[in-house]
């Protein structure tokens, strides 16, 4: 996963080597405690349908800015597919997206890494390339 293209052009020359010695941190702390505790899983059929359907939903909305928005949408996709409770849904997104149980509001997620970037995450994890030996 790589910065979105709007963090990626504010960057000014002079603070860089700070900048890039402050990510080399977090990407060494990232690396020690964070991504050994990952557990990624594959998705139950009715979750890959409403995967599907969130990955296509999110691809339609292009470059839309509006978490609120995008988080409705999350919501909605999840009462369509029948997840009771709601926090079933969003349980599944963190375990299948990002191998834990919990993670960020999924709407500002979506906008700040961009709409079509999430739809196609969603889609890696729907062929599998998130689960070992998958």
């Amino acid at each position: 996963m790589g910065l979105h293209p709007l963090l990626c052009a504010r960057r000014e020359p002079r603070a860089q080597s700070g900048l890039d010695k402050l990510v080399g941190y977090a990407i060494k702390y990232y690396d020690d405690f964070v991504k050994p505790q990952k557990r990624y899983r594959a998705p139950s059929d009715k979750e890959r349908a409403a995967l599907a359907d969130l990955a296509g939903k999110l691809r339609a909305f292009g470059a839309e800015r509006d978490a609120e928005k995008v988080q409705f949408e999350v919501y909605e996709v999840g009462k369509r597919h029948g997840f009771e409770p709601l926090r079933d849904w969003f349980k599944a997104l963190y375990e299948v997206l990002f191998g834990q149980t919990a993670g960020p509001r999924f709407g500002s997620f979506a906008v700040l890494f961009g709409c079509a970037e999430t739809a196609a995450l969603i889609e890696r994890a729907l062929k599998g390339e998130f689960v070992p030996d998958a």
